[in-house]
């Protein structure tokens, strides 16, 4: 692949990757946070610190650093919608995840062992959206098509890690784009049966 498509490539990624975050802030802002994670948002926003780090420092791309720097804003704005200070619980496992798989790997094995560890907590940030979904029928703040353009933007990403042979993030990243789908799916499937529900009561009252 050319430089040029590479550089293409690479900056796809940061408007897909800002545009799933905007998605979902507009979910959020218009049907409010219902079915949202606060643990899984939160972690979201500390990685993205991580990323910029990376980007800066280890790999210097400036798509890496702009690719979380445009997201942040959009990512603390959902934070503050789910009060972090008022569920504590959430706010600590979030921090708990970064510190064990972020900070401690890059303290014993520098920036390799970091993206590694961060590869885990990119994997492990969409399990409290799962769990969620699970427990609870109402989904209607959580934003499927914001899941399944972070799937694209995570295939853009494993492209352009793989082109220019950044194999620690690559696998981070394509672990976290498989466990987007994930979410996706079950955010259709939630969004499916409130839509059913809806019909069914419809349908009744008629």
């Amino acid at each position: 692949m050319s430089h040029a498509l590479i550089v293409v490539v690479s900056w796809s990624a940061v408007v897909v990757g800002t545009w799933a975050v905007v998605a979902q802030y507009r979910r959020v802002s218009d049907q409010g946070v219902e079915g949202v994670s606060l643990a899984t948002w939160l972690l979201f926003s500390l990685i993205g610190g991580f990323w910029i780090s990376y980007g800066a420092f280890s790999a210097h791309s400036m798509a890496v650093i702009w690719g979380s720097l445009l997201c942040w804003p959009f990512q603390l704005a959902i934070v503050f919608r789910l009060a972090p200070l008022r569920h504590r619980r959430g706010s600590l496992q979030a921090l708990g995840v970064f510190v064990v798989c972020c900070l401690a790997p890059a303290l014993v094995g520098g920036w390799s062992a970091s993206v590694y560890g961060t590869g885990v907590a990119m994997t492990l940030v969409r399990w409290p959206q799962f769990v969620q979904l699970i427990r609870v029928r109402d989904a209607s703040g959580v934003s499927s098509a914001s899941w399944f353009i972070g799937v694209g933007c995570s295939t853009l990403w494993v492209i352009y890690y793989g082109e220019i042979h950044l194999w620690a993030p690559l696998i981070a990243t394509t672990c976290s784009g498989l466990a987007s789908a994930v979410v996706g799916g079950l955010a259709v499937w939630r969004h499916r049966q409130a839509n059913e529900e809806l019909i069914r009561q419809a349908v009744f009252t008629s």
